[in-house]
């Protein structure tokens, strides 16, 4: 049998220190036809120059840092295989990872499938089997430090991980991929948003093993993109029905936000990223148009597997989420059915 043509698509920026780790275990991929395409957002690193001497590898340079979002779309762009996978820089696969998640993103109805993302200094312990979805565009990483064996199972998952994932080429070339305009975050929410706008299932593949040398870290320019580019998701991906229904707890949840980085000192963040969308309101409109125009089914579908709870492992509660989250799912209960009815 012809083995899949496969497709990965790798981003360099910064000293990189796990990119030879991470380029070699995706070239010893088994079962699979593997091509890799790294991207040099700006790799301070002699890694870069390594991976170039590889077999079967492509660099490519853009003439300035494209982001997540963009790099993607350059790796993307130069692919040959039927599908593509998706590998994070500091992500170590197993040799059997892609074979098995390709398998599965083949499957009937299914969207796109990701790899069981585990902690590289502890693989027993997972980094994330899927990331949650709240009804107000918060993401976080699923089950992160919860031990690999409580999620051992396969199961279908409201949004997937940017760190490891597969999908179609054909797929993903009508999609047009991810946005560039996200530069970085949240892009992987959108994508599985508009998946499942299209009643194509995200899978959660969990004998499919990643190593991830995962370290949270908040800095001004994540804080700006992480809440910029979850405003640009709701906007863009909702219905109108739905922003209608929401739009309480949605105004409530910038008030909140707005508090949380005034006390956090990233008010200034808050309110770059509200600057941004007025100034792109004409491209918001035309996203919109394009997603709207695109969908097959309405919200209700992801609805379901939506959450009304932010309950994050990785990061300390903020005073008043115990208030917000009670406020936030009493709100869902009634608004969720509204979102069914047709």
């Amino acid at each position: 049998m012809t083995r899949p043509q496969v497709s990965a698509v790798m981003l360099a920026y910064g000293a990189e220190p796990y990119l030879v780790d991470a380029a070699r275990a995706v070239l010893d991929s088994a079962d699979v036809e593997i091509e890799l395409i790294v991207v040099d957002n700006g790799c301070t690193g002699d890694g870069i120059d390594i991976v170039k001497g590889f077999p079967g590898v492509r660099v490519i340079r853009p003439e300035e840092n494209t982001g997540y979002s963009g790099g993607c779309r350059v790796g993307a762009a130069e692919a040959t295989g039927e599908w593509l996978a998706f590998v994070n820089s500091d992500a170590v696969v197993a040799p059997d990872a892609l074979a098995k998640v390709v398998a599965v993103a083949g499957e009937p109805g299914v969207g796109a499938a990701m790899a069981s993302i585990r902690l590289a200094d502890n693989p027993e312990l997972i980094n994330t089997s899927g990331n949650p979805l709240h009804f107000t565009g918060l993401s976080w990483a699923g089950g992160n430090g919860e031990p690999a064996s409580a999620h051992a199972v396969r199961t279908t998952v409201p949004s997937l991980s940017g760190c490891c994932f597969v999908i179609n080429r054909a797929l993903w070339r009508e999609l047009d991929g991810f946005a560039a305009e996200y530069f970085a975050y949240h892009e992987d929410t959108e994508l599985s948003l508009r998946l499942w706008q299209r009643n194509l299932r995200l899978e959660y593949v969990p004998d499919a093993v990643v190593r991830h040398h995962y370290e949270f870290s908040r800095n001004a320019l994540k804080l700006y993109l992480v809440e910029r580019n979850r405003l640009v998701t709701l906007l863009t991906a909702y219905e109108t029905r739905t922003l209608v229904v929401l739009a309480p707890v949605l105004l409530l949840t910038e008030v909140a936000m707005l508090a949380a980085s005034l006390a956090g000192g990233w008010s200034r963040q808050k309110f770059r990223g509200w600057g941004w969308l007025w100034t792109n309101r004409a491209w918001l409109r035309a996203r919109r148009r394009q997603l709207q125009a695109e969908r097959t089914v309405p919200d209700g579908i992801i609805a379901e597997r939506m959450t009304a709870t932010v309950a994050p492992s990785n990061v300390d509660s903020p005073p008043g989420m115990g208030v917000f989250n009670a406020v936030a799912a009493g709100y869902w209960a009634l608004a969720r059915p509204l979102l069914r009815k047709r």
